[in-house]
């Protein structure tokens, strides 16, 4: 029987990463995307690092779609030749289910039935350790082949899936620069009616190996280890209420909330139109969700810190509201 590899991306992570690597935030929708080039560029890599030709690529997102069906823009990735749409869906609260176990299931049974001898996994999530080993163990070689971060590093990868993985590959970064594009206003507009430049993801980007974008989004986060004191009034974008006490963070995370507040802000400004930016103040203190995912997953990523706090996630909304109203940062220390 003839040999042959396969490719599982996390669409999440792939995204949000390559996003990363351009506009220095995670805000999905910040950058526009050339997919078919971008694909055949990660099957080009896989195939020379294999020397096997390529038997599909599984193409893992959430579906956008009304009803969990796939959008336009999954319907056209899920149209391109050699790949394999696998969707999961979107829960009320915006965070993706069931598309870690379908990347799960899939390289598990397919290393079973021995689908592919190598397997070239596109995420970093801890959560798809097991499912690796389960695959290896039936005589699959699996392979990590993770975004780069801009120092063209591995980018988010946990290390325990590094430990399990036969290997780690990182995607050249010419692919992502070449592939990948900040979205801008009228940009976005052309993008929509071009299939070969799409709109699409992000994520942070340092050249520590950090915890994947999908990973992050499902579990809560803490910087901090005790109750402190407090000195600014912040705002819950899930309860709208204030809370009741002030406290004290240091200067520094004081200057990196400030910094992920802002590359948010002013990525997010270039893609929308005045009248989305109008709403947003309009629902004020809400803060919608997507805008509130990547606050929490930058600064995650930017701090190192898996678990952020309530309080601190209160003094990174405020400052998402004093930047984008154009007032200067106070700090949230005495």
């Amino acid at each position: 029987m003839r040999s042959y590899c396969a490719v599982y991306v996390d669409a999440g992570y792939l995204l949000a990463s390559a996003a990363t690597r351009i506009t220095g935030t995670s805000l999905r929708g910040g950058v526009a995307i050339a997919y078919p080039a971008m694909i055949e560029s990660v099957i080009a890599q896989a195939e020379a690092d294999s020397g096997l030709p390529l038997l599909r690529v599984h193409w893992y997102d959430s579906a956008n779609g009304h009803g969990g069906t796939p959008d336009s823009l999954q319907e056209t990735i899920g149209m391109l030749p050699r790949l394999k749409l696998r969707l999961g869906r979107m829960s009320p609260g915006g965070e993706q289910k069931g598309v870690d176990l379908r990347i799960g299931l899939d390289l598990a049974t397919h290393g079973r039935n021995r689908i592919a001898d190598v397997m070239y996994l596109v995420s970093g999530d801890d959560d798809l350790t097991e499912a690796v080993e389960e695959a290896q163990g039936h005589g699959s070689q699996v392979i990590l082949l993770v975004a780069p971060n801009r120092h063209g590093l591995a980018h988010a990868v946990s290390r325990n899936l590094q430990r399990a993985a036969d290997g780690i590959v990182v995607i050249d970064p010419i692919t992502v620069d070449k592939t990948v594009r900040p979205r801008r206003r009228q940009a976005a507009a052309s993008a929509a009616q071009a299939p070969s430049a799409l709109p699409v993801a992000a994520k942070p980007a340092a050249s520590e190996v950090l915890p994947s974008p999908a990973l992050l989004a499902g579990r809560r986060m803490t910087i901090g280890t005790a109750p402190q004191p407090a000195s600014t009034m912040v705002y819950s974008s899930s309860t709208g209420a204030t809370p009741v006490n002030h406290y004290e963070i240091s200067p520094e995370l004081d200057q990196t909330i400030d910094e992920v507040a802002r590359g948010v802000v002013d990525t997010w400004r270039e893609t929308v139109a005045d009248a989305d930016l109008r709403q947003v103040r309009a629902d004020r203190p809400y803060i919608p969700q997507d805008l509130d995912r990547t606050l929490l997953l930058d600064l995650s990523s930017r701090t190192g810190v898996y678990e952020i706090d309530e309080r601190t996630r209160h003094v990174l909304r405020e400052r998402f509201w004093t930047v984008l109203d154009g007032k200067p940062a106070h700090p949230a220390t005495n």
